[in-house]
């Protein structure tokens, strides 16, 4: 007799489009009899936008709730987001891309079937993708202070540079002038830090990246450390004010207080094909060795 798995279905709330998509995938789960627990803004999308009849669910209003498998339908952000509702709870995340690129969320719409068929047959892998855990010398972080892809200083607007003094464990390494600073995990190597000119980082090297932001120097490059380091930043500011996005959920911050950025006491699981790796997905989403000529 097929086990009973309970699934946390989270989604895009702006994508009108992907209607059939969830269809099709409340009814493979409906015929593998699985328990279904919906996020409530996610619910309330589903039935009174895209009028859908959604079968007999537990609403999640928090992050209080527990599953087998949790399910992101959407891109990325809709996946960090998942990710940041699971935290350490280690429930394996599977990723249906409904968005553009999709790093993360790399299943497609087509693959639903497949990929809880698989679910249930236990030929999916999990790869477990590191956090880093931001911290300030006074006060906390006004929102969730765990980030998957990156923790970002940035200046704010139209300010000028911010001067970043960055220590390593103690030492002192370096002071940014820049229009910011990226602290990357491997996997936002592919995120934010990428389109800055950081380099992609394989998600098993247990390294975190530093990745200035249009940076008023010729000779700063992208620097790579063993996550086992503590990063302290003191910011300077000509308005005295910086912002810190961690995943992209933006904070504003006074001069004069120091960011502690460390590897988090907790990994998050990710469901990927068995027969799927990094560097296909490279081949495949960035399109690497492909001839344009041809």
């Amino acid at each position: 007799m097929e086990k009973t798995l309970r699934f946390a279905l989270f989604g895009n709330i702006y994508q009108h489009k992907k209607a059939n998509s969830v269809q099709k995938l409340l009814t493979e789960l409906e015929m593998h009899k699985a328990t279904i627990l919906i996020d409530a803004q996610f619910y309330e999308f589903l039935t009174q936008d895209l009028l859908i009849n959604v079968p007999y669910s537990q609403l999640i209003k928090d992050n209080d709730f527990q599953a087998d498998v949790a399910i992101s339908m959407g891109g990325d952000g809709t996946f960090l987001e998942v990710a940041r509702r699971v935290g350490d709870k280690q429930i394996p995340i599977l990723g249906i891309n409904t968005g553009r690129l999709g790093f993360l969320a790399d299943f497609s719409p087509e693959d639903i079937p497949y990929a809880i068929d698989q679910i249930y047959a236990k030929g999916l892998r999990t790869e477990e993708r590191s956090v880093l855990q931001l911290s300030y010398s006074e006060g906390e972080p006004a929102d969730y202070p765990f980030a998957l892809n990156e923790v970002a200083v940035l200046k704010r607007d139209n300010s000028s540079m911010i001067s970043i003094r960055v220590d390593i464990d103690g030492e002192y390494l370096t002071t940014y002038q820049a229009d910011g600073l990226i602290i990357n995990t491997p996997t936002g190597s592919t995120g934010y830090a990428l389109s800055v000119g950081g380099p992609v980082i394989h998600p098993d090297s247990k390294t975190i990246g530093l990745v200035p932001v249009a940076p008023h120097s010729l000779n700063v490059r992208p620097f790579t450390l063993s996550d086992d380091k503590e990063i302290t930043l003191t910011v300077e500011s000509r308005n005295h004010n910086f912002l810190v996005a961690v995943d992209g959920r933006s904070e504003k911050c006074q001069e004069g207080i120091k960011l502690s950025i460390r590897r988090a006491p907790y990994l998050i699981k990710v469901l990927k094909r068995s027969n799927g790796s990094f560097f296909h997905t490279l081949r495949d989403k960035m399109m690497w060795g492909t001839d344009v000529r041809i």
